[in-house]
C-alpha cells in the first residue's frame, strides 16, 4: 500500500520561507513512491497527468516541480480510478472534485463495461464516440469561409465524415489552417504536416491496435487511455524537435 506523510500543502511557488517547504517531493521521489503500488508508473505518466488538471504542483523559481503529500495521495487516487475501476479521466477529475467537495462518491463496480459509466462508448467497437459539428457549425465556430474550408478539404487537411459531419477537432484544425495562412503558408504548404501527423499516428495506432482488437472491453478501454497518452508525448516531441531545428525556444 502507498505510503504518504500526513499533513496539508497548498499550490503555488514554492520559496525557502514555506513551512511546509521540507516536506515537498520532487517528481523523483513521488515516482519512488508511487510504484511502491504502482510498478509500471512512469515520469511521462505522472507528466501527463498533470498535463490533464489532475494534479497541480508547486513550482520552484528555478521551475522544478515540488509536489505535496497530497498531490502524492491524489495521484493514487487517480491511478486506482485507472487499474480498478477504468474511468476516464474526465469521470475520474469529477469524482475528485466531488470528494474535495465532501459529497459522497459512488464508483463502479471493478470492470463494469465502460459504456456504462459515461455513455460515450460505442459497445461495438469499444472506442470514444466524438461529438460531431455540422459544417455551418464548423463555418461560424471557427470564424472562416466556405471557400477557405473548400480548399482545405481538397488538399485532405479536414475531411468530413460520411453523414458530412466533422469531429470537434475539425475546428481547432480550422483556426490553425487559418492563423498559419496569416503567416503566409497556404494549403499546399500544410500537406507535409498532415503526413507527418499521420505517420505519427500510425506509429500510436501499432502500439494499441492489438489492445483494441481484444474481446474484453477493460482491455479496449485501456487502448485509448494509451493511445491519448502516446498522442501528448507525440505531439511534445513534435513541439521539440522543431523547436531545436528552428534553434528556438517557446516560452
Amino acid at each position: 500500500m502507498l505510503r504518504t506523510p500526513t499533513g496539508g500543502a497548498g499550490h503555488g511557488t514554492a520559496t525557502a520561507g514555506d513551512s511546509a517547504g521540507d516536506r515537498l517531493m520532487s517528481i523523483g521521489t513521488v515516482l519512488s513512491r508511487l510504484r511502491e503500488e504502482f510498478p509500471e508508473v512512469t515520469i511521462s505518466k505522472i507528466r501527463f497527468l498533470e498535463s490533464e488538471g489532475l494534479v497541480e504542483p508547486r513550482r520552484t523559481a528555478s521551475g522544478y516541480r515540488k509536489f505535496s503529500p497530497e498531490d502524492l495521495e491524489r495521484l493514487a487516487q487517480v491511478l486506482r480510478m485507472q487499474r480498478d475501476h477504468y474511468l476516464p479521466l474526465k469521470v475520474i477529475r469529477e469524482q475528485l472534485d466531488a470528494l474535495a467537495r465532501g459529497d459522497e462518491v459512488r464508483l463502479p463496480a471493478p470492470g463494469a463495461p465502460r459504456e456504462l459509466l459515461d455513455g460515450s462508448w460505442d459497445g461495438g467497437s469499444g472506442r470514444p464516440t466524438a461529438p460531431r459539428v455540422g459544417r455551418a457549425e464548423l463555418l461560424a465556430t471557427a470564424e472562416v469561409s466556405e471557400d477557405e474550408l473548400a480548399a482545405w478539404e481538397s488538399y485532405g487537411l479536414i475531411a468530413p465524415d460520411e453523414n458530412g459531419g466533422y469531429d470537434a477537432e475539425s475546428v481547432t484544425v480550422a483556426r490553425l489552417i487559418a492563423e498559419l495562412g496569416s503567416f503566409g503558408l497556404e494549403p499546399r504548404h500544410l500537406r507535409a504536416m498532415k503526413a507527418a501527423a499521420e505517420r505519427e499516428a500510425g506509429l500510436v495506432e501499432q502500439v494499441v491496435a492489438p489492445l483494441r482488437l481484444h474481446r474484453n472491453p477493460q482491455t479496449r478501454a485501456h487502448a485509448e487511455a494509451t493511445a491519448k497518452e502516446l498522442a501528448v508525448l507525440s505531439v511534445r516531441l513534435h513541439a521539440a524537435l522543431v523547436q531545436t531545428a528552428l534553434g528556438v525556444r517557446l516560452q
